[in-house]
């Protein structure tokens, strides 16, 4: 016999849950964002809130000002800045290639399979003013709009991150009685092994935002000296730029090689060959130093998944995703493979009692 009054509260259960996932879907990546923003500044958060005399909104507010200091204004700086430079770096290009000899140098033509071609359309080009303004014109729209959407990019970061900041108030304030809420409910839901995914998925995020985060600054750090004592221009911005691109391990190379490259064009060859050999050696080795030392093992990701989690996360939930993704990725991936770990233990175990 159908219970019709339990399949009525089934539906209306499920049309709920439906429409608070669709009223939240546009703050979703926010939401993620500040949660895995409070367990991994949360030691801080209690350390405060210790000092403060347990005072849960006068803590919540310090580490909301933190924050605040530490994500939103870079990112101001950074989205102020970038529309200049991005005009400035379209007017150093057109400049540059005005300058250029109008016969290619003999490494161009060395150039295996096109370096004929390539050396006949450098003479076409720069002989004939034309066919010259023509080239700049046809490279520069495109250069143009893809600087504009990177300036809307962040520009839409900025604002994800105060929402975040915003959302993260909250999640420090009512932080633990939201834990426990969560660990009943995945206690009711899972059981013992359900506390040891969702004590495993805490531990994971924290483990890869300890990475992305202090491996950005250490970068961010050695590049703005490298930048200032190179006197590559705007050296704060680069910096900043860094700092948001150390996500992947291609990012700083396109900084400070852009960096040293503009120092070579300006007739500065003995600073772009010391930042090349600076960048090399000091900003890049930290990915390779500072990184396995603050991030565990068990969250370590694979290359690939780091790179898919970067543009998955951009895609996906757009500036923020670049932190967001490569984390979710981790918790995934850990997550799976204690899963497989412990069905292959159980398994053994079964194994050997039948035998």
């Amino acid at each position: 016999m159908i219970n019709t009054n339990q399949i009525a509260r089934i539906a209306l259960i499920t049309l709920l849950i439906i429409g608070c996932v669709f009223v939240l879907h546009a703050f979703m990546a926010a939401m993620l964002f500040a949660a895995v923003l409070c367990m991994f500044s949360w030691p801080l958060y209690h350390r405060i809130w210790l000092q403060l005399g347990k005072r849960d909104a006068l803590a919540a507010v310090i580490m909301t000002l933190f924050l605040l200091l530490a994500l939103i204004l870079p990112m101001a700086y950074l989205a102020v800045h970038l529309t200049d430079s991005a005009t400035l770096l379209l007017n150093e290009a057109r400049l540059l290639l005005q300058s250029l000899p109008s016969h290619a140098p003999p490494w161009v033509v060395r150039i295996p399979v096109i370096g004929t071609q390539l050396a006949d359309a450098w003479q076409s080009a720069l002989v004939s003013n034309e066919a010259l303004m023509r080239m700049t014109h046809q490279y520069a729209v495109p250069l143009r709009s893809y600087l504009l959407r990177a300036v809307q990019l962040v520009m839409s970061g900025f604002m994800q991150l105060l929402l975040a900041v915003f959302i993260a108030f909250f999640f420090y304030r009512d932080g633990a009685r939201m834990a426990h809420a969560v660990k009943v409910m995945v206690r009711r839901l899972g059981g013992a092994l359900g506390e040891e995914m969702l004590q495993l998925s805490c531990m994971t995020a924290k483990g890869v935002m300890l990475g992305i985060f202090g491996t950005a600054l250490a970068q961010t750090t050695v590049a703005l000296f490298g930048f200032w004592f190179a006197g590559a221009p705007m050296p704060l911005l680069l910096a900043m730029a860094t700092f948001f691109l150390s996500v992947v391990t291609v990012g700083p190379p396109l900084v400070w090689g852009g960096a040293a490259l503009w120092l070579f064009s300006h007739g500065e060859p003995g600073w772009a060959i010391f930042l090349g050999f600076y960048g090399l050696l000091v900003i890049s080795s930290v990915d390779n130093v500072i990184k396995p030392i603050l991030i565990s093992h068990s969250s370590h990701l694979p290359m690939l998944l780091v790179v898919l989690g970067v543009l998955g996360g951009a895609l996906a939930f757009g500036f923020i995703g670049i932190f967001l993704g490569p984390t979710l990725l981790a918790v995934g991936l850990t997550l799976v493979s204690h899963w497989v770990a412990l069905q292959n233990k159980h398994a053994d175990d079964v194994d050997i009692a039948s035998s």
